[in-house]
């Protein structure tokens, strides 16, 4: 029986189906299971966090590799289904639970070193995945993720683009982006309508693209990146006042707001008629710092 018949003869004897609702797509092959933990540098030291177990494709590869696995499952069936099998390697800890939920600093004590991650990520939860990954990227060493085809650009694609943007510049703060592999539609169960691609995110801190920036306030940075991007076709002068950024109350100071966040912009040695797009991570930094230095404590 091929693999894509097997997880269909699975699902259908514990009168199962793919979960529109969670994004399942479930990995039938093996050969490419094998290749992502592969892909993953995984040796035999490392805890790693599985994110969506699934029918265990990607799990009993990666056991193989890792000292240990904590693996997420959200979907009740999929838990139930896995501990009346009751097969998954010994040293593999099912976690019913939510990935979006779980605590990542608690995972890191559990652990007791930064985090590793290896994900089937379900598209429904791709980019509030990439942001959790982002808010705790002090914790996490790297991740092996596979996304969609559209997802992999936007995080991968540099400045000037039409998909750079507000995850592109978060992430490339914290960490660097490869792609590792294309998966056809074949490789699931059910098809996807697209591509997928694994890609590989290191967070150690060798390879955070920072520029000469050794520290900057995270917050305004955040709040900077966000602004800059909410209007795109404006140019930061606008689209950065509009943040009032330099006063309490924009209505009441519009002009001085505006006044200020053009002595910023024009401190970082940018155009203030350029575009939030036109700006790489070490531009947003740079402004994040002349921007904490001028801006009011009060605010």
């Amino acid at each position: 029986m091929s693999e894509y018949k097997q997880t269909r003869a699975i699902l259908k004897d514990f009168n199962l189906a793919p979960q529109k609702r969670f994004g399942q797509n479930f990995l039938v092959n093996k050969q490419t299971a094998e290749a992502i933990v592969r892909a993953g540098n995984i040796t035999d030291q490392d805890f790693v966090l599985e994110v969506g177990v699934g029918l265990g494709a990607l799990t009993r590869p990666l056991a193989e590799a890792a000292r240990h696995v904590l693996g997420f499952e959200i979907d009740n069936g999929i838990v139930r289904l896995l501990e009346k099998q009751g097969n998954l390697p010994a040293n593999v800890t099912l976690i019913h639970q939510d990935i979006l939920t779980a605590d990542f600093q608690e995972l890191y004590d559990r652990c007791d070193s930064d985090l590793i991650i290896i994900a089937n990520l379900p598209y429904s939860i791709s980019n509030p995945f990439i942001f959790k990954l982002i808010d705790n990227a002090h914790l996490l060493n790297r991740a092996t993720i596979m996304v969609q085809k559209e997802v992999a650009d936007r995080l991968m694609s540099g400045s000037g683009t039409k998909e750079y943007g507000i995850p592109t510049v978060l992430l490339g703060s914290c960490a660097t982006v490869e792609k590792l592999m294309t998966l056809k539609p074949a490789e699931f169960h059910p098809q996807p309508k697209i591509d997928s691609v694994v890609i590989g995110i290191d967070f150690s801190k060798t390879s955070r693209r920072t520029g000469d920036f050794a520290d900057y306030d995270k917050q305004i940075f955040r709040r900077l990146v966000r602004v800059a991007f909410s209007q795109r076709r404006k140019t930061l002068l606008n689209t950065l006042s509009s943040g009032g950024f330099f006063v309490n109350d924009l209505s009441h100071d519009k002009a001085g707001n505006k006044k200020q966040t053009r002595h910023a912009i024009e401190s970082a040695a940018i155009d203030p008629s350029t575009r939030a797009e036109c700006l790489d991570v070490s531009d947003f930094i740079c402004l994040a710092n002349i921007f904490k230095s001028l801006m009011d404590p009060s605010l």
